[in-house]
C-alpha cells in the first residue's frame, strides 16, 4: 500500500510540474499576443476603428526582418544585415505601412465624408491592405515558414524543474513596460489628452482648438510600432516568421482584447495573458486542435456573464 501511495503521489508530483510549466509557457506566450492586442484597443478605443491591416502590419515587420537578414537590402544594395538592425528596419517599415494605412482609409474618408467612422468603407479598404501587404511578401518570398536566427538560442533558466526561456521572460517584462509607458503617455502627456478627446468626441475636440489630422497618425505610428516589436519579440524568441504569422496572432489578439475590455490598455495585457494561458494548457491536456475551441469558448462564455470584458 506504501509503495502504491509513494507512486500515486509521484505521478501527481510529475502532473503537477508539467501543468507549472505549461502555465510559464502560457505567460511567455501571452508576451506576444499583450502588444497587438493593444494596437488593436488603440484603434478601436481611440478612433473607433476596427484596423484589419494590424495583422499584416506585424507579418510585414517579421518577413522584412527576415529577408533583410538572409539577403540584404534589394536590387543588391548591401549584403545580409545584422538581424537586431533588420529587424530595426522591420519595425519602421511597419510603422511606415501603418501611415500608408491612415492616409488613405481613416483621413481620405474623413475629408470625403466628415467622420471616417460612421462608413464601413475603410473598414474594407484596410482589408484591403491587408491582402495587399500578405499577397506582395507571398510573391516576394512564397508561404513557406522561414527560420530566424539570432544570437539568443538556447538560452535558459533553470529553476528546479523548470525551465524558462530567457528570452521570452525578457520579451515578457519587455513588453508589459511598453503598454506602461503608454498608458503614462495617454494619461499625463499633452497629446495623450488630446488623444482621449478625440476618442470621447472628435468634432468637439476640434471644436476646442486640437489639430485632429497631426494628432491621429501618431495613434497610427503607436500602432505600426506595437506590431513590430511584438513581431520582433516573435522571431527572437521562436526563430521563425512567415506570411501567415499574423493571422495566427490577429485572431488571438482579438480575442485578449474583447476579454480585457474594449479600450483597456491594461485590460489588454490581462487579455493577453490569459489567452496565452488558455493556448497551452489546452494544447497540453486536450492536443493542438483544442486550442481554437479553448480561446474562442473562453471568449464567448465571458461574453454571456461579462459583455464589457474584465475591466
Amino acid at each position: 500500500a506504501l509503495v502504491q501511495f509513494e507512486k500515486i503521489l509521484s505521478t501527481y508530483n510529475m502532473l503537477f510540474e508539467q501543468v507549472l510549466q505549461q502555465i510559464i509557457n502560457g505567460l511567455m506566450l501571452g508576451s506576444i499576443y499583450i502588444s497587438v492586442a493593444v494596437a488593436f484597443t488603440l484603434a478601436i478605443g481611440i478612433l473607433n476603428f476596427l484596423n484589419f491591416t494590424i495583422p499584416a502590419l506585424y507579418m510585414l515587420a517579421g518577413m522584412v526582418g527576415w529577408s533583410l537578414s538572409q539577403y540584404g537590402v534589394p536590387f543588391g544594395l548591401s549584403g545580409p544585415i545584422n538581424w537586431a538592425f533588420a529587424l530595426f528596419i522591420g519595425i519602421i517599415c511597419a510603422i511606415l505601412a501603418s501611415l500608408l494605412v491612415e492616409r488613405f482609409t481613416y483621413r481620405y474618408f474623413k475629408m470625403k465624408h466628415g467622420d471616417a467612422t460612421e462608413h464601413a468603407i475603410p473598414l474594407v479598404s484596410s482589408l484591403g491592405f491587408l491582402l495587399i501587404f500578405e499577397y506582395i511578401i507571398l510573391i516576394a518570398h512564397g508561404s513557406d515558414t522561414r527560420g530566424f536566427s539570432t544570437a539568443f538560442s538556447n538560452l535558459d533558466w533553470r529553476i528546479g524543474g523548470f525551465i524558462i526561456s530567457i528570452p521570452q521572460l525578457l520579451s515578457l517584462v519587455f513588453s508589459i513596460l511598453i503598454v506602461a509607458g503608454l498608458s503614462v503617455l495617454l494619461k499625463r502627456s499633452k497629446v495623450g489628452r488630446a488623444l482621449r478627446a478625440i476618442a470621447e468626441n472628435p468634432d468637439a475636440a476640434t471644436i476646442m482648438g486640437i489639430d485632429v489630422d497631426r494628432i491621429v497618425p501618431i495613434v497610427f505610428i503607436l500602432i505600426g510600432f506595437l506590431c513590430g516589436i511584438s513581431a520582433a519579440i516573435f522571431a527572437i524568441n521562436y526563430h521563425e516568421v512567415s506570411p501567415y504569422m499574423g493571422d495566427h496572432v490577429g485572431t488571438k489578439a482579438i480575442a485578449a482584447m474583447v476579454i480585457g475590455g474594449l479600450g483597456s490598455v491594461w485590460g489588454a495585457i490581462a487579455g493577453g495573458l490569459i489567452v496565452g494561458l488558455s493556448e497551452t494548457l489546452s494544447i497540453y491536456f486536450f492536443g493542438a486542435s483544442s486550442a481554437q475551441i479553448t480561446v474562442w469558448g473562453l471568449l464567448l462564455v465571458l461574453l454571456v456573464f461579462r459583455p464589457t470584458g474584465l475591466f
